[in-house]
């Protein structure tokens, strides 16, 4: 049996923040306001899982409410993700990404975050794809307000 999931995060883009992306830091003037590192793409992976396993979301699992989560390395939430697929019996196939953001340029962090990620997931670094893309200067990402990423993951059983 094979199901696909989707996901889809967005962050607010603050000075004085931290900027991860796949679990990698990304230097930069600003990062993701969030309740915990805000990693956008790590949050966007998480929810195709969860689809995928009909398993709900990453906020019905980790609601922002829950003061244990504030601050929480993204890593966190994709492990115990991880878990709880593979308590189902869930195998990562593969998961393919686009990250939206128009400054910084990502092209040269894909590599390691997928080298990151693929290390969380226990998975082959050729099973996750990360694309980075701009909006062509239009909109809240144009602006340089926010960043969104997206994810559909195939799982098997």
């Amino acid at each position: 049996m094979f199901r696909v999931g989707f996901g889809f995060d967005t962050h607010k883009l603050m000075s004085e923040k931290k900027l991860m992306i796949g679990g990698i830091h990304i230097p930069c003037d600003y990062g993701c306001e969030g309740h915990s590192d805000a990693d956008v793409l790590i949050h966007a992976i998480c929810d195709a899982l969860l689809g995928a396993a009909n398993m709900r979301d990453i906020g019905y699992h980790f609601p922002d409410t829950d003061m244990q989560y504030t601050d929480k390395k993204s890593d966190f939430f994709l492990k115990e993700v991880c878990k709880l697929i593979a308590k189902e019996k869930w195998k990562i196939e593969n998961i393919d990404t686009t990250v939206v953001i128009q400054q910084p340029k990502l092209s040269s962090y894909i590599l390691s975050m997928q080298e990151h990620l693929a290390s969380v997931l226990q998975i082959d670094t050729n099973c996750i794809s990360i694309k980075a893309k701009t909006s062509e200067k239009i909109g809240f990402i144009g602006r340089k307000e926010g960043i969104s990423a997206h994810a559909i993951a195939l799982l098997s059983k």
